[in-house]
């Protein structure tokens, strides 16, 4: 009887025939460099990888500003979505316009998130709750899928406000958390656009829309993602060192200016002390005679000189007369000026 023979498949898998051969690799995890790329998506990255090291470095230190890039950067993305995905007035508006829009508005908010600063902290706790709230959608991935898209939503919405209420409540920690961690996210949206394109922020989208089966993230996005909590925690360090230094900067300077308030009082008690040792009358002269009284104070009398006043009471008395008399003494300390007569008596010639 004859053997029956099995067909002859043609694969293009060689595995089952050669077990020593290695796995071959995901297209899609090979790291290949970008061809050709624009120049206005690079100079974007760019600019946003410097607001990303002042947000994660010098959040708090620049409060001001930063509170003026959330407010703008915030309020120009959603309008521009609104403006450029949605018809306005039954119209669909044009690129250019859409983008002046929502600069406008953009820095109308700004503006009132830096003046103003409890919206300020508000948004910096929104923005604190929406990063946290996509860190743990992406990092979820493997062990939760949501039912629906109800739930990350809801999730994120309720990260936003828990965040906010803290950052009212507790303002520097959280506005140190905050910035950190929401600039340490830029920096990771910029590198995973030089990288993969923006692979995580597509794959948070379907996150968001709860698709099913999602083909699993390649290595270097779980580095890019573990690298955001690593440099949000180094940027929150580099803050509060900063913090440190200034306050130890103002303590010292405080310390300063009361130990020179309290030499100045010194000075003054010694000097008010010399002034009390001096005996009365001594160190006047001719000269410093007009200095004894305001200007506002003074009499007629007083602008005549001593000398003057001398020889009238010389004329009066007489040549080798000795004023013994209380009406007849110069009372030069006195605020009234002089008590000599300044007419001759009628009788003497």
């Amino acid at each position: 009887m004859e053997e029956d023979l099995l067909p002859l498949v043609m694969t293009s898998d060689p595995r089952p025939f050669n077990q020593q051969l290695p796995e071959p690799p995901d297209p899609r995890c090979v790291l290949e460099p970008q061809d050709s790329p624009e120049l206005a998506p690079i100079l974007v990255c760019a600019l946003c990888c410097c607001f990303g090291i002042i947000y994660c470095c010098f959040g708090y230190r620049c409060f001001k500003a930063v509170m003026f890039l959330s407010g703008l950067l915030s309020g120009a993305l959603v309008i521009f979505l609104l403006c450029h995905k949605e018809r306005v007035l039954e119209t669909q508006l044009s690129l250019e316009v859409s983008v002046g829009i929502a600069l406008g508005i953009g820095l109308l908010c700004g503006l009132v998130t830096m003046l103003v600063r409890s919206v300020g902290l508000f948004l910096t706790g929104l923005l604190l709750g929406l990063t946290l709230g996509a860190g743990a959608l992406l990092g979820t991935e493997p062990i939760y899928q949501p039912p629906s898209a109800w739930v990350p939503a809801g999730g994120l919405v309720g990260l936003a406000l828990l965040g906010a209420l803290l950052t009212l409540r507790w303002p520097r920690p959280f506005t140190v958390l905050g910035t950190a961690l929401l600039g340490a996210a830029v920096l990771v949206a910029c590198a995973d656009f030089f990288l993969e394109g923006l692979a995580l922020g597509s794959r948070l989208s379907q996150r968001l829309q709860a698709l099913p089966a999602l083909p699993p993230l390649c290595w270097y996005s779980w580095v890019l993602l573990g690298a955001w909590p690593a440099l949000g925690a180094l940027g929150a360090l580099a803050q509060w060192k900063l913090m440190a230094e200034e306050h130890g900067g103002h303590a010292n300077a405080v310390v300063l200016s009361r130990q020179q308030r309290q030499l100045q009082l010194l000075r003054i008690r010694q000097q008010e002390a010399k002034w009390h040792r001096t005996p009365p009358g001594v160190g006047l002269s001719e000269g410093s005679y007009h200095r004894q009284l305001p200007p506002s104070a003074r009499s007629p009398a007083d602008s005549l000189a001593p000398s003057y006043l001398q020889s009238l009471r010389e004329r009066h008395l007489g040549p080798g007369t000795q004023a013994t008399a209380a009406h007849t003494i110069l009372d030069l300390d006195s605020d009234c000026g002089s008590t000599v007569p300044l007419t001759t008596p009628s009788g003497s010639t």
